[in-house]
């Protein structure tokens, strides 16, 4: 198996302890995720989303801005996707 440098990096910070090991050994997910299209230009400030979780704590969701072209940005989601699981790769 081939790994670019970007997924060993990954890994390295897993093993040193920046990625909870846990997150690999969940048998199942709960991916957060929302979508919402405006003419670009419309927002003007965006904030992290705040969860609560059942443990008690909060966590956040950073949100991101996509713009172009409908193609630009189904591109670039894709990309965004595919390198948000390179942060999991053992999922």
């Amino acid at each position: 198996m081939i790994v670019d440098a970007r997924t060993l990096r990954l890994r390295i910070r897993c093993v040193l302890g920046y990625i909870p090991v846990k997150m690999f050994r969940m048998a199942n997910l709960t991916l957060i995720y929302g979508l919402r299209l405006l003419p670009e230009g419309e927002v003007t400030e965006i904030h992290d989303a705040t969860l609560k979780l059942a443990n008690g704590h909060e966590a956040h969701v950073t949100m991101h801005v996509l713009e172009g072209s409908r193609e630009d940005i189904e591109k670039q989601l894709r990309q965004s996707l595919d390198a948000f699981f390179d942060f999991y790769p053992e999922i």
